[in-house]
């Protein structure tokens, strides 16, 4: 199949990124021996702006897309984070290729109003859109237009390379990263967990309280140091809702801690992640695993082969694929047994 995925691919950081579901979903696909072709909608209007002042490159970016489907004919489109690319694009691109279906992935938080309004506006003008929250937080979004799905944080076993479960002699016993402030009060539990453990681990708090944050190889080189991570949302509660870190815990065999409220407990398996209800239930089982490392190896290990083996970039994009064309699902995709193949609750 022929995939043109219209994403933000970083080509301006050179090196300096940050871990990219767009970018595992582009390895997924590849995987699974699709033709795929990338656009970064941020880079191109840069390159194609003057002075590479890319706001004055906005439609230029729209009409170089417009060449790219012309020239590649492709069988499915995924627009994913693309805010240079507008609707009315997305829809030209439909009436001159009725036969390529269009998607959005969304992969950010619903507790931010603007990024609800994203989603309602693309919903109005593609086929199908997958949110990384809960279906049945989605319902907000039925009646518009598409077909709606949930979609996974996965891991891609070429970035998720260690297995820390393995490991004893790990400098850092945890670890959060995270420069963002809007939307949350997180800062406020970190620190005092911090204060609170300061005398008994070693708790790195990379991007804030004074430590620098680490992108990159840097950020690579953090987590193969560490035993034990937060994996804390800017808010909590929405189902099956988390950031990207989960992913790259669990994978690289960090065993972490989440809060209880997006109910994970109801997609992984028991002695995977960590549950906590509040902060005093959090700062006990941190102490708790802390000392007894043997735990802590083992349900990291238990957590990281269930996202090697069933939330990894081949299944997610196999998955996005099939849903996208209504394909009937060739795995039983475990983040998606609540729904029909058209994306309608069971």
């Amino acid at each position: 199949m022929r995939v043109l995925h219209v994403a933000y691919q970083q080509l301006r950081r050179y090196g300096q990124t940050r871990v990219s579901w767009a970018q595992k979903l582009s390895f997924g696909l590849i995987k699974n021996d699709h033709y795929l072709q990338t656009f970064s909608d941020r880079d191109i209007a840069a390159f194609e702006a003057p002075l590479g002042i890319r706001d004055f490159g906005v439609g230029k970016a729209n009409k170089r897309l417009l060449e790219m489907v012309e020239a590649m004919e492709p069988d499915l489109l995924i627009a994913g984070h693309c805010d240079m690319i507008s609707n009315d694009t997305l829809v030209e691109i439909k009436q001159r290729n009725p036969n390529c279906v269009v998607v959005h992935c969304n992969n950010d938080p619903l507790f931010v109003p603007s990024n609800v309004e994203r989603i309602k506006s693309r919903a109005s003008v593609v086929d199908a859109v997958f949110v990384s929250t809960g279906r049945r937080e989605l319902r907000q979004f039925e009646g518009i237009g598409a077909r709606l799905y949930h979609m996974p944080n996965p891991v891609e076993t070429s970035v998720e390379v260690l297995d820390n479960s393995q490991k004893t002699d790990l400098p850092i016993d945890l670890l959060f990263c995270s420069n963002a402030t809007e939307f949350t009060k997180r800062l406020e539990m970190v620190g005092r967990i911090k204060a609170a453990v300061q005398n008994d681990m070693n708790f790195r708090t990379f991007g804030s309280f004074g430590e620098a944050p680490v992108w990159g190889r840097d950020y690579d080189r953090a987590l193969a140091q560490t035993k034990m991570g937060l994996n804390l949302n800017r808010q909590e509660g929405d189902y099956w809702y988390s950031s990207a870190r989960m992913a790259q815990l669990a994978g690289n065999g960090i065993l972490q801690f989440t809060h209880s409220g997006p109910r994970f407990d109801e997609l992984l398996p028991s002695e995977t992640a960590v549950y906590f209800d509040d902060e005093a239930d959090l700062l006990a089982k941190i102490r708790d695993f802390h000392h007894d490392d043997a735990k802590r190896q083992h349900w990291a290990g238990r957590c990281r082969d269930f996202f090697h083996t069933e939330m990894n970039s081949r299944l997610y994009a196999q998955y996005i694929v099939e849903a996208s064309l209504q394909q009937p699902f060739s795995h039983d995709y475990v983040w998606a047994r609540d729904i029909h193949l058209d994306g309608s609750m069971k």
